[in-house]
């Protein structure tokens, strides 16, 4: 579960004043867009707005709020010399306090905002899988995590969905259009099955599968043995996180193909092949 969800639910359960802090406008260089927002309490605090000076003074504001039952109140901070930054640009604040209502409103409104992220399908929990995982779960992603093999996944990141069925086909079938794809499992037979069905879909946004050039060029011979249209088989992205960093430690792969993964999915800006 979202991070601000849970935090959400917590202080409202424990009846906890909550102030939220929202960005209304944001002009020139801002370290976050109109729209983003933090929960505060007295002790704590949940997302961000951008962190540093900024964020510090927004806290502070919230606070006192809070302790002098102020409903809502508005800041425009500059981002430059002013508060110790070199931004150059300003924000405008809106500081409420959340009742009843305002509780149910944000928590409806973060819980549709998580129904609409990208769906992506993880095939395989060895270690570059358990890494991916680990890696993935801190995206903005409904991530889906497959294996037939219970005893791989080791210790489940919070939020994301496992599939132990071994029902690749299913799960392939029952992905919405646009979601993304990783292939890695245990076998390059089960590699092919599945990519081979991603591809055959056509509406994926990615697909991507581990593995190195050879292993795709001979995999691509199969494909077109089978019928596998060649503009299909050129969507199809491996190897995978290829940055031109040289390092096979699982962590290391997993941060590249998150980065990977956030450029091809979440802006859905295209990759280059590699050929």
């Amino acid at each position: 579960m979202d991070e601000k969800v849970e935090a959400l639910r917590r202080w409202r359960d424990d009846g906890r004043p909550v102030a939220c802090v929202t960005i209304t406008r944001a002009q020139g260089s801002s370290p976050r867009e109109a729209g983003a927002f933090m929960l505060v309490n007295a002790d704590a605090a949940s997302g961000t707005i951008g962190g540093g000076e900024l964020e510090w003074r927004a806290t502070c504001a919230a606070r006192e709020a809070l302790s002098c039952d102020v409903r809502t109140k508005t800041l425009s901070v500059p981002l430059g010399p002013e508060i110790g930054q070199c931004c150059g640009g300003r924000v405008d604040l809106r500081i409420e306090r959340l009742d009843a209502n305002g509780f149910a409103a944000l928590e409806r409104s973060l819980l549709q905002e998580r129904a609409k992220r990208p769906t992506l399908i993880l095939f395989g929990a060895g270690h570059v899988g358990r890494a991916l995982a680990s890696s993935l779960s801190a995206l903005p992603l409904r991530l889906i995590w497959a294996d037939s093999r219970p005893e791989e996944f080791g210790t489940i990141p919070q939020g994301v969905e496992i599939e132990d069925t071994g029902d690749w086909e299913r799960i392939v079938a029952d992905a919405p259009s646009g979601s993304g794809a990783l292939v890695l499992t245990h076998s390059h037979a089960l590699d092919a099955l599945v990519v081979v069905a991603l591809l055959e879909r056509g509406d994926f946004a990615y697909v991507g599968m581990i593995g190195s050039t050879t292993k795709r060029r001979r995999f691509e011979s199969s494909f077109r043995e089978i019928g596998l249209p060649d503009e299909r088989i050129a969507t199809l992205i491996c190897p995978i996180g290829d940055r031109g960093v040289r390092d096979k430690r699982p962590e290391v792969i997993a941060a590249l193909v998150a980065a990977e993964i956030v450029e091809r999915l979440l802006h859905a800006r295209p990759l280059e092949r590699t050929s």
